[in-house]
Formats: structure tokens, sequence, C-alpha cells
């Protein structure tokens, strides 16, 4: 398995859903960064499990435990490892699907694959290990903050309904992380509904960066946009995003074009990005994930031998991944960010030494 992301900023994730405990090593932190554990903890707290009935009923409190790299309150640039203990495994609730495969869930390809499986609420493939990542990108938004760059996500569509407004200020206190309070209340109810039909929805979450400088991003073949693609889509449950005017496909080139003033941009159909280049606009970015493939309803599926069954699954699942997963969608891309800047950083100084020599 390949469970490392990043160039030079790098996290490692381990553990499984229902392990001893998941975590994080991050190595190529600067030293000498700010380490701010109060929001680290705020960060981890954002995606934390059973707060509310939008998310699963596990309890888990998600506090880090530092274990590395940090000292006086300050990263030493020497791997920073964290772990997060599991306190509410219920693994019982999977013994009647030890041996099936659940639709719509990793099952029948890890076994496939590797030949065994983690049946206890999907082991590593259960979106439980984004506890790991969100942690990791605490840390990113930690040395993003030197340089006042942004990373905001909320929800923008739940059910067909779409937000007509994006107020990210608002989204940070709505208990479905809302981009406009006037489709909050419907959103809630429909998910309720879903919830109480024993099934689950989608949605799409906007994920904005601001404050980007022009130049991250290293074409042909680690892109700006096809590294945020790749962290996207690595997120569970995420099966497509788009970058910039979602309707760009629909337009002319006329229509598309961002044209060009002494003075900047006059739009933003790009998303901020152009030929794999950040160009100093905000990056937009509309995330797209599949509803929680965890249902309470009765489904044909296949056991271990082929043998044809009925699953009927046990447990406590979000009855919609897209509220939490924007959490993770911030992470991801403050993670990307970061990586793309130290490579900067590390090719004018390898290119001032050429010069100097």
């Amino acid at each position: 398995m390949f469970n490392s992301f990043g160039e030079i900023f790098r996290f490692t994730t381990f553990g499984e859903s229902h392990g001893v405990a998941l975590g994080v090593v991050i190595d190529g932190v600067p030293a000498g960064v700010d380490f701010d554990e109060e929001f680290l903890i705020s960060e981890l707290d954002r995606r934390r499990p059973g707060k509310n009935r939008f998310a699963t009923g596990r309890k888990e409190s998600d506090t880090p435990e530092v274990l590395s790299g940090i000292f006086e309150g300050k990263t030493t640039g020497t791997p920073i490892a964290m772990v997060i203990f599991n306190k509410d495994q219920k693994s019982k609730d999977y013994s009647n699907i030890k041996d099936i495969f659940r639709p719509g869930h990793a099952d029948f390809t890890y076994y496939h694959k590797y030949g065994i499986r983690d049946y206890r609420g999907g082991g590593r493939s259960s979106a439980r290990e984004t506890a790991a990542r969100v942690a990791a990108g605490a840390v990113a938004k930690m040395i993003l903050r030197e340089f006042n760059i942004e990373i905001q996500a909320g929800v923008i569509e739940i059910g067909g309904i779409r937000a007509k407004e994006e107020n990210f200020e608002y989204a940070k206190n709505s208990p479905v992380f809302a981009l406009d309070e006037n489709v909050e209340k419907k959103w809630m109810e429909i998910i309720d509904k879903a919830r109480n039909e024993h099934n689950s929805l989608g949605g799409v979450v906007k994920l904005k960066i601001r404050n980007l400088p022009i130049g991250l991003g290293d074409p042909i073949y680690y892109k700006l946009d096809n590294i945020l693609a790749s962290a996207m889509v690595s997120i569970n449950a995420v099966k497509g995003i788009y970058i910039g005017n979602t309707k760009a496909h629909k337009l002319t080139g006329l229509e598309n074009n961002d044209e060009i003033s002494k003075n900047g941009f006059l739009s933003n159909n790009s998303g901020g990005v152009l030929g794999g280049i950040s160009n100093g606009e905000d990056v937009e970015i509309e995330i797209y994930f599949k509803p929680t493939p965890s249902i309470f309803k009765p489904q044909k599926s296949i056991d271990i031998a082929g043998r044809e069954v009925e699953v009927n699954l046990k447990g406590r699942h979000d009855p919609i991944v897209a509220v939490r997963g924007s959490v993770v969608t911030e992470a991801m891309a403050a993670c990307v960010v970061v990586d793309m800047m130290l490579l900067n950083m590390t090719r004018k100084m390898e290119y001032l030494k050429r010069i100097y020599q």
C-alpha cells in the first residue's frame, strides 16, 4: 500500500478504524514554526464524530498526543509524530458481515487484491483514517499562517439543492457546514429524512484557497491542479472535482477566458490555475462526494465463497459524508500548498547555489 503523501512536506498515516490508534508522522516541516496545540485540537474537533445527528454516533474525543518534533512550542525540523487513540470501537457490530462484501465499500477490492481484509468498520479503508490527515493539515495551516494564506471549505450542495451564497464564515458554525443559511434548514430536513429511512445522501463541497503567490506548481506532471485533484480524490467517498467555473464545459472560449488588465485578471473562470501554475487569484474547487455506502437497508451481495447473500448492516455511520469530509478537503489542500511552496524554495536555493559557485 501507499500510505504517504507529498514530496518535501510529506506525511504518512497509520492505524485502522477499530484498531488501538490512528496516527501520522509528518516530515519536512521547517524548524522554528510556532506550534499551536489548541489550533490542532480545534481542527480535529471540527471533524470529530458524534457531535450531532448529522454524523456517526461513534463517540471519540480525537485528542492528539504529540510524540516528537516539538520543543518549547516550536517545531524542531525533525519528524512530528502524533497518535490518536480509539476509545469507542464496537467491532461486534461487524461480526455478521465478516465474510460478506458490503455494496459500495472497499471490501470486495481489498479482499481480491490482498487476500485478506479487516472487516471491523473497513479497517484501513475507513474514513476514520482521515483524522490523521486533519492532524497533518493543521500543521500545514500553522505554516501557511506565516504567509497569510487561508483555506476554507463548506457544503454547497446536498440532495440536488444548491446554495446560492458562499458564506464561509457562516459555514464554520453550521451543523452541516452550510455555505448558505437560506438552504441550511432544508438540507437538515432531507438529511434527517434519509437517516430515518435508513438511507444516505451525497453532497458537494466548495473549497477556496486565498492569497496564494504566483508560481506554485511544476508542469507538466506535478501541476498544482493535478496534485490538488489527486489529494481530493484520495479522500474517502470523493468521486470527482471541478476546478474553476463549473459551467466551463458549456461556454465558448471567449466566455471562459479570463481577460487581463494592468490591475490583474478581470474574472476567475480558471479557478486560480493556468498551465498547472497558480496565477495569484483564489483557487476555487468543488469536490463531489458519493452517498455514504453504509446504509441500513437489505442489499444483495456475495460472500467470499461466491454465494449470493443478503446484507443487513449494523453500526454507526454518517448519513452524509460530505459534511465532515469538508474539513478533510481543507487539510489536504493545506498539505499540497505547503509542499508546493517548499518545492519552490528548494529550487530557488539550488539556483542561487549554481550562479554563485
